[in-house]
């Protein structure tokens, strides 16, 4: 019992390094972006779900964090400010699906091929789920959405979802990238993007070095029907979003699992379904009964799984007919051992670079920052 843990927590241990230095590079991209994009004009610019205000929101959405969590938030958030309901989902769901970081690590671990198909079949799933509300989002659910969410009841990363230390004036792009302020909001957003998320990313690193390592071939195999093409071609996309929501782990958290599962067996199109369910894992389900009612939460699963789907068979099949499907099943879930190659220099240069912006966030009031992102859930909670 002790060898099995052990190989787990090595597995695991192996994975996080593998993707250390895209975590550090993606959560820096995405701190400058969100240093330089402010939240102010979210509300204005998704009056409608208008075709134009979908595409704003799939823009805004990329350029924001990947946590699930926040992303959730801030939809509420710019929802109870007047942006309309249809849009500030199409903005969840780019929050987690189209971000920066998402598709470096999809890429290290899995290859070029699914990096493409996320960010194709995003706006995919999108468009299905705005065809899906217009259909079946009736105005006596969405007025009984807006009184809970008038209540605000605090889900989780509240604080975080409400923080904007954009900067708007001052020059170019460079000269606020690169000014103080500039420099200062960057190191904040990285820093509380780790805090939010490193829960979730630890989590998926422990439960796919779990399944890499004790969990046999032949067990995903029989599972994903890999005798059987047809079948598990439909298959997958059904499933994929099922193992999500009983995994807990959400965010970037679920890349090494999704490559675990890849290399077991499931279809393409079930990997892609599996990343776009990071949205309806149970925990979040639980976060939209607060937000916007039981009956809300039921028809955001509903609706989120059949977009997500419907995003992921047509995504199968494009790239079928393209001839883009990966025919080995050799996603980098570990590496055989830790040496001075690529991927250390790498590491060890990136966490420099966390290093250096960790430091001007303790210089720059960040811890106070953080204790107050911490205290605004924990007031938010007591009005459950």
């Amino acid at each position: 019992m002790i060898d099995a843990a052990l190989r787990a927590l090595s597995t695991a241990f192996a994975m996080g390094w593998e993707i250390l230095w895209p975590l550090i590079l993606g959560f820096a991209l995405s701190a400058v972006v969100q240093a330089v994009v402010s939240h102010r004009e979210m509300s204005r610019l998704l009056p409608d779900d208008s075709p134009r205000s979908i595409l704003v929101a799939l823009a805004l959405g990329a350029a924001s964090s990947s946590c699930s969590y926040a992303a959730v938030a801030l939809a509420r958030s710019i929802f109870l400010k007047g942006a309309n309901f249809t849009a500030a989902m199409a903005f969840e769901l780019a929050s987690t699906n189209l971000v920066v970081e998402l598709s470096i690590i999809i890429i290290v671990l899995m290859g070029w091929q699914f990096a493409l198909a996320e960010f194709i079949g995003a706006p995919i799933m999108v468009a299905i789920l705005v065809i899906l509300f217009r259909a079946f989002l009736t105005p006596e659910l969405l007025n009984e959405a807006r009184e809970q969410a008038e209540r605000r009841i605090a889900g989780r990363m509240e604080g975080h979802a409400d923080m904007d230390m954009a900067v708007s004036e001052g020059g170019s792009l460079w000269q606020r990238i690169t000014s103080d302020e500039g420099l200062t909001a960057i190191s904040h957003y990285f820093v509380m993007d780790w805090a939010s998320v490193w829960l979730d990313i630890v989590g998926g690193l422990l439960i796919a070095g779990a399944l890499a390592a004790w969990v046999p071939q032949e067990f995903w195999q029989s599972f994903f029907a890999v005798g059987h093409p047809v079948v598990a071609t439909l298959w997958g996309p059904i499933v994929g979003p099922l193992v999500a929501v009983i995994s807990f782990v959400c965010s970037v958290g679920n890349i090494p699992l999704a490559a675990v599962l890849w290399n077991g067996g499931i279809s393409f199109g079930g990997v892609i379904a599996f990343i776009f369910a990071d949205l309806i894992v149970i925990p979040i389900l639980d976060i939209y009964r607060k937000y916007y009612g039981p009956r809300m939460m039921v028809f955001l699963l509903v609706t989120f799984y059949v977009a997500m789907v419907g995003a992921a068979f047509i995504v199968d099949a494009a790239f079928g007919l393209l001839n883009l499907v990966p025919q080995e099943r050799s996603a980098r879930v570990v590496e055989s051992s830790i040496a001075w190659n690529y991927t250390t220099w790498l590491n060890v240069a990136f966490l420099a670079l966390a290093a250096w912006l960790v430091w001007r966030f303790l210089k720059t009031g960040g811890p106070e920052m953080l204790r107050m992102m911490n205290r605004s859930g924990q007031r938010g909670g007591a009005l459950q």
